[in-house]
């Protein structure tokens, strides 16, 4: 099977089988909820952001901001362009601290992707 052919670039989620032998594993299993930054991240697509990344192996750039408009978003980075200056960045995940909005964000506990 080709899974290249159909992911669409939405998340690809597998809801949990219970191993054998486990019979509590159901009630341990986390709810539905998908609010990942991902998910967060695209339905505030096309809004300006500021990004704030900590580098801890570096002393030159340790503690950087990032700023531009959200244009896509997966499960290690974010892409954002700056019209100003036409740049665009990929950042990756990892170092994110925290992401900053200068107007209300768009969310939603439940991520539809389809929608």
């Amino acid at each position: 099977m080709n899974y290249y052919n159909q992911y669409n670039g939405q998340p690809l989620y597998v809801k949990p089988t219970t191993p054998p032998g486990n019979t509590n594993y159901q009630q341990m299993a986390l709810p539905a909820e998908q609010s990942y930054i991902e998910n967060i991240l695209r339905l505030n697509k096309g809004k300006k952001v500021r990004i704030h990344q900590t580098f801890p192996d570096s002393n030159e750039w340790r503690d950087l901001e990032f700023t531009g408009i959200i244009e896509q978003s997966g499960r290690d980075h974010i892409i954002l362009s700056d019209p100003s200056n036409g740049v665009w960045e990929m950042l990756l995940m990892i170092y994110v601290d925290y992401i900053s909005f200068d107007e209300p964000i768009n969310y939603s506990p439940e991520f539809y992707p389809n929608n």
